[in-house]
């Protein structure tokens, strides 16, 4: 990702304002900063009830995830690429990490549980790749849980802006959108099996078993 790319969802971060990308065909994906930047849901509690720890969360945004884990007593390390991200968690007193998922890792092939939720199957833009990226990551009998896109046929490889009040900002970035079926046929390629799926509220869920 080019530098600066991150740079109006960083400040959405700190505003709480709206943001969308807008993908290169001129779609609108609505980004649900609100619910990110509050505390777990009833679907969020979903996960926490299937969560191993210790707990790699990938893409922990604001740290909600890793609040909660953490007040639970499940020890749980945030990792984003996003400065404010990192610093919205580290600022609760909690665990967190400027790195990449494809970067080194502390504890590689030792994660009971890593999450990738709220739309970060999408990260890169290569969803077979950051699978089997995190496959390195789990513990043997570890499993990534996964948010799904809600259609779940979609299968778009994109390329995408972010979107402030309908105008496109800062360069282009590959992203994804995986609904559950085609996370299935991605999950299979790269080796997991699929241990569980479900839904609540609206949203969509699986656990992948190394």
């Amino acid at each position: 990702m080019e530098v600066g790319a991150l740079a109006p969802y960083e400040q959405a971060l700190i505003t709480a304002g709206p943001l969308s990308l807008r993908t290169d065909d001129g779609r609108l994906i609505v980004l649900d900063l609100a619910r990110w930047l509050g505390a777990v849901d009833r679907a969020d509690e979903t996960v926490l009830a299937r969560c191993r720890g210790p707990v790699l969360d990938v893409g922990c945004g604001p740290g909600r995830f890793v609040s909660s884990l953490n007040a639970r007593g499940i020890a749980a390390l945030g990792v984003d690429i996003a400065e404010t991200a990192v610093a919205l968690t580290r600022g609760q007193g909690l665990p967190a990490l400027l790195r990449s998922v494809f970067g080194d890792l502390p504890g590689e092939g030792r994660w009971p549980t890593v999450l990738l939720l709220d739309g970060n199957i999408g990260i890169g833009g290569d969803p077979l790749r950051l699978l089997s990226r995190i496959r390195l990551l789990l513990a043997a009998g570890g499993a990534l849980i996964v948010e799904t896109h809600p259609d779940h046929q979609a299968d778009d490889l994109l390329e995408v802006r972010f979107s402030e009040h309908g105008a496109a900002v800062g360069p282009l970035f590959d992203w994804a959108n995986v609904g559950r079926d085609p996370l299935l046929r991605y999950a299979g390629r790269a080796g997991y099996r699929v241990d569980e799926l479900w839904s609540s509220d609206g949203r969509s869920f699986a656990a992948l078993g190394r």
